[in-house]
């Protein structure tokens, strides 16, 4: 199995062993050894949840720059919804899209409106008998990581639709191809422009898809400065907006959800709130409900940590009111069958990076091992050892990536208990010396 390709990146010079990152990972990815942090790669899911909270900015992500689409004869602009929260006293998304094209863009495809066709099939999804419920949203490619490795007993739950951002650029790659018969499909670059660092890895190895349709994932923050410039230079925007409300709904939490117009659903949003609405439908505690939208950011797209506005005043709600809903043209009849090419070509499975052993009869030996020593230490998930719990200490301790001594409770005990061999042996050394 080939190497996966993550978007986030540690810079070990500006690290200093803080234990904030540690803390905070959902899939206890990192670990502090040295006064170092370390990411190990398979667990990680590229949520951004360390660049967020790292106060030296040793974490980042990487992403394509913009002079990279000169590469390409045909370049195409996949704008997020989150992107029009980004500006102050926006208008008219039309701004922003003729802004794209002064980039040097030849073309834009709105995600959010393939975000309201997304929508149409998923209601139709929803009607489907044989399906598991509650059914989860799969457009966050981190929630649907965060399954795969730490809740697989739900990745039946999962929605197997193509994300508004894949279905967008599958659509605008043919018609590229149709519209112009001369171009290659390697001629032609489509570009997302994203609000997190979770799509830059998903390009490159995308869920329930074989391949996928991007080429390359800029980054808001980056594009930001850049369109700021560009559309002070449009006078009158040429009318190229064809989504309304309900695709740019998806930016923020709870807007994919409520489009649906079904009242069994719920939103949640921020990794550590996702975490706990899955132990919930693992548990079985929300079987009542239909739909469950999970974003890993808070306050949805616009809370990426590859955005500029403050994901609680990004200013789509302004928008939203001056927008009506676009139209998809999809007919009832259509609805019941999902044309194939917008389902997903495989289905979201077990992630293989918590295993124990290959071995059932050593990963049983371990897992009671883990037990044992779990018992030994503290419990106070201080971190001090640099993993993120005493039971994740465990676990690296059985694997043979620490020591009982890398907790410094178990240490200072240790210490103690030599001091006092220590003691008795001087103390008896002294007493023998005061005999005649």
């Amino acid at each position: 199995m080939a190497e996966f390709i993550h978007s986030v990146m540690l810079d070990v010079d500006r690290c200093t062993g803080c234990t904030n990152c540690v803390k905070r990972c959902p899939t206890e990815a990192i670990r502090i050894r040295e006064g170092k942090a370390s990411i190990e790669s398979r667990r990680c899911i590229d949520c951004g949840e360390c660049i967020r909270v790292c106060p030296q900015k040793a974490k980042s992500a990487s992403y394509d720059r913009l002079e990279e689409i000169e590469h390409y004869r045909w370049k195409v602009a996949l704008p997020a919804p989150a992107l029009y929260g980004q500006f102050d006293n926006l208008e008219s998304v039309d701004r922003v899209l003729n802004g794209l094209l002064l980039c040097g863009f030849d073309d834009v495809a709105e995600v959010s409106r393939s975000a309201e066709f997304v929508t149409e099939y998923t209601r139709c999804y929803l009607r489907r008998p044989d399906i598991v419920k509650p059914v989860i949203s799969s457009a966050c490619p981190v929630v649907s990581r965060l399954i795969s490795v730490r809740f697989a007993s739900l990745c039946p739950n999962i929605l197997p639709i193509l994300s508004p951002v894949e279905y967008a650029a599958r659509k605008a790659r043919r018609k590229a191809l149709n519209e112009h018969p001369d171009l290659r499909d390697d001629e032609i670059g489509i570009f997302f422009i994203s609000p997190c660092p979770a799509k830059v890895s998903y390009a490159r190895q995308p869920i329930g898809v074989e391949k996928s349709a991007i080429t390359g994932v800029l980054s808001i923050r980056e594009l930001y400065f850049r369109l700021v410039g560009t559309m002070k230079q449009v006078a009158v925007p040429k009318p190229l907006r064809r989504s309304g409300r309900i695709g740019l709904n998806w930016a923020s939490s709870g807007g994919e959800a409520s489009a649906l117009y079904n009242s069994k659903y719920l939103a949640a949003d921020g990794i550590e709130n996702v975490i706990k609405v899955l132990e919930e439908i693992e548990n079985e505690n929300l079987s009542e409900l239909e739909f469950v939208e999970l974003n890993a950011c808070p306050g949805g797209c616009v809370g990426g940590c590859l955005t500029v506005e403050n994901p609680y005043i990004a200013r789509v709600h302004h928008l939203r009111r001056s927008m009506t809903v676009a139209q998809t043209g999809i007919s009832p009849e259509q609805e019941r069958d999902i044309p194939r090419q917008y389902l997903w070509e495989r289905p979201l499975t077990e992630s293989s990076v918590l295993k124990l052993d290959d071995d059932m009869d050593q990963a049983l030996k371990k897992l009671a091992e883990i037990k044992r020593l779990g018992q030994s230490l503290p419990g106070l998930d201080c971190g001090a050892c640099g993993a993120p719990s005493c039971h994740a200490l465990a676990e690296d301790i059985v694997q043979g990536k620490a020591h009982e001594t890398d907790c410094i409770f178990v240490m200072r005990e240790k210490i103690r208990e030599i001091y006092r061999t220590v003691s008795q042996l001087t103390g008896r050394e002294q007493e023998g010396g005061t005999k005649p």
